[in-house]
């Protein structure tokens, strides 16, 4: 089930053009990862997804509604969670606080951390208690996610998880995404450089240059040397 449809996406900072006609989907149970080197516009395309930057011409479907004129917390309540990069948690706020952020889209009712995410990141929940900018990256990186699950998403939008992060968090990281994939009650759309990473998790995906798609493909395209060599240049 596509999830996402991003159609034919324009997008401008002032006179500057971020993004030319840019095409991707996200389908639900797969990960489609976002590759290219800095300054391509990749995290022009996430902000655009979820509403943090406004587009100047295509589509946005979620789900089949249109979403493009709707603002990040209508997104939110329907589904998508943004990890950006940088991770942007609360650093004076405690993890558990951190983590009840997550509530804000969410129904009374439902306001109440999973056990997933303690069971994903269980470093977590022994940490609950301490504040966000006492964490490590790789730490603060696994709060930002555990903070988008909260939210229950249907889309999960990740923009280099791996940025400045220890191998072993990397790898803790990767099982996570493996994981919410398999569980296929989720699409996730991953930005990231680190080509070996994205190997291993992509379904499907986009390689982006000066704000276009230069090439796409399913996994086993990854496994030549044409992407790896492109990302290089």
């Amino acid at each position: 089930m596509t999830m996402l449809s991003v159609e034919n996406l324009s997008l401008h900072y002032g006179a500057a053009q971020a993004l030319r006609g840019v095409s991707v989907a996200a389908l639900t149970g797969e990960v489609t990862c976002v590759l290219g080197r800095n300054g391509v516009g990749k995290t022009s395309l996430l902000r655009a997804v979820a509403g943090h930057r406004p587009i100047s011409g295509g589509s946005i479907l979620f789900d089949g509604q249109d979403i493009a004129r709707l603002k990040p917390f209508e997104r939110a309540a329907l589904g998508i969670a943004y990890v950006p990069q940088g991770r942007e948690i609360f650093p004076l706020l405690t993890v558990r606080e951190n983590l009840e952020t997550g509530f804000a889209p969410l129904r009374r009712g439902e306001r109440r951390i999973p056990d997933e995410v303690f069971e994903l990141f269980p470093v977590l929940k022994s940490m609950l208690g301490r504040r966000g900018g006492d964490l490590s990256g790789g730490q603060q990186q696994q709060l930002a996610i555990g903070r988008a699950l909260v939210t229950r998403p249907r889309l999960l939008v990740l923009d280099e998880p791996t940025e400045g992060i220890q191998p072993s968090i990397i790898k803790d990281i990767g099982r996570a995404i493996a994981y919410l994939r398999e569980r296929k009650s989720m699409a996730i759309l991953l930005v990231e450089q680190y080509f070996d990473f994205a190997r291993e998790l992509a379904d499907r995906f986009v390689v982006m240059e000066r704000g276009e798609i230069v090439q796409h493909g399913n996994r086993s395209a990854l496994e030549g040397d044409d992407v790896r060599q492109r990302l290089a240049l």
